[in-house]
């Protein structure tokens, strides 16, 4: 009986090599595997390897040898790709990976991530690094000049300045920057207006605190003086919360995001004390401490008013859907929009109030931000006889002296620090 032919999927597959004689001995060549190779494919293979042994060549060895170069071949093709796309890698490429792995801000980036974004990446984002020069980057930052933010020049420049000094010890970045780092040739200074300080030195009067303090209860009066169909459509006033943090500012020489970013858990009425967690500071990372501020009477007024808005959400400063806290530049940006005169814009902010409601003093001393309130309340601490030492730590500075004397003396001065406040 003849057994039925299997078909040509399930065929087993077998071997087929030819036998000959090199150096005296018996030696196999593998022509291919039948079904996966046909007949005559390994009958070709077979003549071939016939040819290379009349010719003095071992036609395995040839195989072989044909296999390494084609695999070097191919390396040498990805290499080649690999260094092209390595050449052309972009500004863009560049800021995504130090994003990272480069740099770990206390926002987690959020804030260099925006400026950046914003004013950097649409302007040279798909220059390929290896091209990037000092006009680049001086065309970046004119045109934030352009729109009157001095400050905000120095920063960006900043932060470019330490992202490509992060490529100089990197690969493969280092090797694109063939030029050197074309931020070491920017001069910023020459960008900058001829009055401007990066130090900012300005410090309220006692006259001055008390024409803020007038502006803002008339703005109050007025505004609900209103009748009542016109409250809709009347110039409000600032919004009692932010009232509250630039009193809590000036009272307990804080900084205003820190203050933003404060919880109810931390604030003890009773004791009259307001912890500042650690990881809520302006420090450098490993050197960040508690906070321990002992309110005056005047700073728990402000708390006690601030409790009864927002007491029954977790933070002093809840966000308006309750997610977190509100915008760490949120009150720093009110301000500003009130001191119009200041500012160098091509056209008022949308859906915005702007004027110069809370411009002090007729603007003669410049604009004023909630962060020389903690300059200002540290100037009145000096002006009452506290001694320097004092000052810094109701700032909470870092403060000088030997890391011996730091590591070894650990008085806390509560009791000083108290009397100041």
């Amino acid at each position: 009986m003849t057994r039925p032919r299997t078909p040509h999927a399930h065929r087993k597959q077998t071997g087929r090599a030819w036998r000959f004689r090199w150096n005296g001995k018996v030696a196999w060549h593998q022509c291919g595997t039948f079904p996966d190779s046909g007949i005559a494919s390994i009958r070709t293979e077979r003549d071939r390897a016939r040819q290379k042994v009349a010719e003095g060549i071992n036609p395995s060895d040839d195989k072989t040898a044909n296999r390494i170069k084609e695999q070097a071949a191919n390396k040498a093709i990805i290499a080649e790709a690999e260094r092209k796309a390595t050449e052309n890698l972009t500004v863009a490429d560049l800021f995504n990976e130090w994003l990272t792995d480069g740099v770990a801000r206390q926002d987690g980036n959020a804030e260099l991530r925006r400026s950046l974004s914003k004013n950097v990446l649409p302007t040279i984002s798909k220059k390929a690094l290896r091209d990037l020069t000092e006009k680049d980057l001086l065309a970046v930052l004119r045109a934030l000049r352009a729109r009157g933010l001095n400050r905000a020049v120095v920063i960006l420049n900043n932060d470019i300045g330490q992202m490509l000094r992060w490529v100089e010890k990197r690969k493969p970045w280092r090797g694109l920057m063939i030029d050197g780092n074309p931020s070491e040739l920017v001069e910023v200074e020459k960008l900058l207006d001829h009055n401007y300080q990066e130090q900012r030195d300005r410090v309220l009067s006692f006259d001055e605190i008390r024409e803020l303090h007038n502006i803002l209860k008339r703005m109050e009066r007025n505004y609900f003086a209103l009748p009542g169909g016109r409250k809709y459509s009347g110039v409000r006033p600032l919004e009692r919360k932010a009232q509250l943090a630039l009193w809590i500012c000036l009272s307990t020489l804080c900084r205003i995001g820190d203050l933003l970013k404060g919880e109810w858990q931390h604030v003890d009425l009773d004791k009259e004390t307001w912890l500042l967690p650690a990881e809520n500071t302006k420090r450098q990372r490993g050197k960040r401490q508690d906070r321990h501020v002992f309110l005056s009477a005047f700073a728990q007024r402000q708390f006690k008013e601030l409790h009864t808005l927002t007491g029954e959400s977790s933070y002093l400063f809840p966000a308006t859907n309750n997610a977190g806290h509100v915008d760490l530049k949120s009150i720093s940006k009110r301000l500003g929009d009130q001191q119009e005169k200041f500012k160098n814009r091509s056209k008022p902010p949308s859906g915005r109030r702007h004027d110069n409601a809370l411009v002090l003093n007729n603007g003669t001393k410049g604009k004023w931000t909630p962060h020389d309130l903690r300059r200002t309340g540290a100037t009145m601490m000096q002006e009452l006889g506290v001694i320097l030492e004092i000052i810094d730590r109701c700032k909470h500075d870092l403060l000088g002296g030997s890391k011996v004397r730091r590591h070894y003396l650990h008085h806390d001065y509560a009791n000083e620090k108290r009397d100041a406040w």
